[in-house]
């Protein structure tokens, strides 16, 4: 129970933080030239001032700022997001028709560059200043170094143009009548390189923070005590080193989740994935003001639930969080 009343605590004070986000987020929005109006009359092909101004008062633009301001947190109290002048739809609807791909993105890239991050980092502590350990090391720093715009290229460029293993972007093959199963394997096989674009950079820098905090946790004095005892080296590094190491890596995992849905506009941009990161960029050409809103209302949410979790799978690997130690 004192797990989730601290995670309840956490989300309790997060909400004010959200409301500060998008209240600053709405203000910046306001200096930036032009509005939603002008985006339509230009795709238009232009309009008269009459056009613009009726246009202007049915979407409530001709409001002052405070009077827009009020008006938009009124909504969101009610979950209402507003409505799409470019799309022409709610704004709950598009953004809940490009949802899907960004949390696929999201968490296939996630778990890859955990998992890889995590056995890679272990065998750099364990080999420390032996090739393993540079040879590891000096990958890690060149992913890290890389921008993922040319990882998301030059993976197009080989797998997709010259050896034609997997399709160059999209989430679904236009032709593809396929159901079920292979519905889903035909996702995954379109996910493979952003999955891998998104996530060696995320690889790098949990395989050096491992490898950071297994070395750190192989020289405690419990460690040394378990290896006096006569244990069993690989059942110290499982049953002991391994859950402590972990703590620092499942912190990088809230702190990290915004900086990834940061650069999932790249990478759906890219590969053309349906998503929010390019449904934002979308939206700030077209200064789709509610659209560009909801995208980060909704970003901020799934931020708070991966800290959220993040905060329960802390206090289980250290019972300390709870404790008040």
């Amino acid at each position: 129970m004192r797990i989730f009343s601290l995670a309840g605590r956490r989300l309790a004070a997060s909400i004010p933080t959200l409301f500060l986000i998008l209240i600053g987020v709405f203000l910046l929005l306001q200096f930036a030239p032009g509005d939603t109006v002008d985006a339509m009359m230009a795709q238009m092909g232009g309009g008269d001032a009459k056009t613009a101004e009726d246009l202007r008062r049915f979407y409530g633009l001709d409001l002052s700022v405070s009077a827009q301001l009020g008006s938009y947190l009124w909504r969101l109290v009610r979950f209402d997001l507003g409505f799409s002048a470019i799309y022409g739809k709610p704004v709950a609807t598009v953004i809940a028709e490009r949802l899907p791909a960004t949390i696929l993105l999201m968490t296939a890239s996630l778990s890859f560059a955990f998992f890889f991050g995590l056995i890679l980092g272990v065998v750099a502590a364990r080999g420390v200043n032996k090739w393993p350990d540079t040879l590891i090391s000096t990958v890690g720093l060149i992913f890290y170094a890389t921008p993922s715009f040319w990882f998301g290229l030059m993976a197009i460029v080989v797998f997709s143009i010259y050896l034609q293993w997997l399709p160059a972007g999209g989430l679904s093959d236009i032709t593809s009548t396929a159901t079920g199963i292979w519905a889903v394997l035909d996702t995954a096989r379109h996910l493979v390189l952003p999955t891998l674009t998104l996530g060696l950079i995320f690889l790098a820098i949990y395989l050096r923070i491992m490898r950071a905090s297994m070395l750190e946790v192989l020289n405690l004095d419990f460690v040394r005590t378990a290896r006096s005892k006569g244990l069993d080296e690989t059942r110290i590094i499982t049953r002991h080193v391994l859950r402590n190491a972990l703590l620092p890596m499942v912190t990088l995992i809230g702190l990290q989740a915004g900086t990834m849905l940061g650069g999932s506009v790249v990478v759906e941009s890219v590969f053309s994935l349906p998503g929010l990161g390019r449904l934002a960029y979308e939206s700030v050409v077209q200064r789709d003001l509610n659209t560009l809103l909801g995208i980060i209302f909704v970003s901020a949410l799934l931020v708070i639930t991966v800290n959220f979790i993040v905060d329960l799978i802390y206090a289980r690997l250290d019972p300390r969080i709870t404790s008040g130690a």
